[in-house]
């Protein structure tokens, strides 16, 4: 009877463990009739925890200032990081909000010069200066200036708006693409908000606003749909949000740091089981898999299954605990079936690495990611193709 060992992934606890082993266990048994599930659950022993009660996280908001820094008469609870957020994930996000509440243009009179053609120019003005005007932010104004200029919606926007508030909505939108742009690329420096709403002013008067004095920050339609009271909203819920994020992102600092546990438990499940043993693993179980194979040979284990694995991906950034490029795989490590969800983006190949000992096969849940990550075990795909592989 084979018997098929079955490891989750990052941050699954009681009681989604049981109803998850559960649900493999009926998919695989549906294809292949008596096979002995073993589930391994490795998170009840040796999963993250918040050892001290969460005595590292900062104290609620209110319950402290905690700002030593904050000017003297600025309101802390004045927060716009929610709006610059919004805008960081799409420059023209204010645009759209706009144009949903401008009113048709009236009739204009003879030679009325349209705002949408005054801003353009002073666009072009500005993009023909290169970086300079925005040189703290980083690099790109030109090309943000340009692609505004072309934007479809400013001309409808540009009517509905003051002069002032235009161009400062403008000027807002050329800050946050090149900044972006920057997070986009990876850059290791982000400038601090002080920096970016100065730079932000800068590029408004240069559009034909007023100076404005001491006022920073966001002052904007984004401001009101998205600003301080969201984000104020995630800082009191940071306790929360941490409690429940935890367990995923610890867990996988907690087996590159301590993983040998969590190894010698798989090992002592598998010493006990005759062969033909299967190891099917999700996520960072594949990780705890690959290295516990690589690291003792197992015979009784004649197959290796992972999905949405970043084993290979850990192999080559060098980053794998049991094995560094460009060492091959053991002669003792089984064959491996390795699955993933193109749209997964923690699902990593292995073939390419490894020639003729990983087969690689695509299995589409139609799912983005994150949901595709975790789309896995209600695929009916996936049990068709380990089922086709089972010895």
């Amino acid at each position: 009877m084979t018997a098929v060992v079955f490891l989750h992934g990052t941050g699954v606890r009681e009681p989604g463990f049981s109803a998850l082993a559960g649900r493999v266990g009926a998919g695989l048994t549906a294809l292949r009739p008596g096979l002995r599930l073993m589930p391994y659950y490795w998170g009840g022993a040796h999963g993250a925890t918040l050892a001290a009660g969460g005595a590292s996280l900062p104290p609620a908001a209110g319950t402290t200032r905690g700002l030593a820094d904050t000017p003297a008469g600025a309101d802390p609870a004045d927060d716009t990081s929610a709006a610059w957020a919004a805008l960081y994930a799409d420059p023209y996000a204010e645009l759209a909000l706009a144009m949903a509440g401008a009113r048709p243009a009236g009739e204009r009179p003879p030679g009325f010069v349209p705002q949408e053609q005054k801003l353009q120019a002073q666009l072009a003005a500005l993009a023909a200066q290169g970086d300079a005007p925005a040189a703290e932010v980083g690099p790109g104004l030109a090309r943000a200036a340009t692609d505004l200029a072309a934007h479809p919606l400013l001309g409808a926007v540009a009517e509905a708006l003051d002069p002032d508030d235009l161009a400062a909505l403008a000027a807002r939108s050329l800050t946050a693409r090149i900044i972006a742009d920057a997070l986009d690329a990876d850059a290791p420096l982000v400038p601090v908000g002080d920096v970016r709403d100065a730079v932000t002013d800068r590029l408004a008067e240069a559009l034909g606003a007023p100076p404005r004095g001491t006022e920073r920050g966001v002052r904007s339609l984004l401001l009101r749909v998205a600003g301080s009271a969201a984000s104020r909203a995630v800082v009191r819920r940071r306790r929360a949000l941490t409690e429940a994020a935890h367990p995923a992102a610890g867990d996988v600092l907690r087996y590159l740091s301590r993983g040998e546990a969590v190894r010698a438990g798989l090992r002592d499940l598998l010493a006990g089981l005759e062969p033909p043993v299967v190891i099917v693993a999700h996520s960072l179980g594949g990780i705890i898999a690959l290295d516990t194979l690589v690291l003792t040979p197992l015979p009784q284990v004649r197959l290796l299954v992972t999905a949405g694995s970043q084993g290979p991906f850990l192999y080559e950034s060098g980053s794998l605990p049991s094995l560094e490029h460009p060492a091959p795989l053991p002669p003792h490590v089984p064959d491996w079936l390795n699955l993933y969800d193109p749209r997964d983006l923690l699902g990593y190949l292995g073939a390419g690495l490894f020639p003729g000992r990983v087969t690689d096969v695509a299995v589409d849940s139609r799912q983005p990611f994150p949901a595709a990550h975790s789309a896995y075990w209600t695929n009916p795909a996936v049990y068709r193709h380990i089922a086709d592989h089972l010895p």
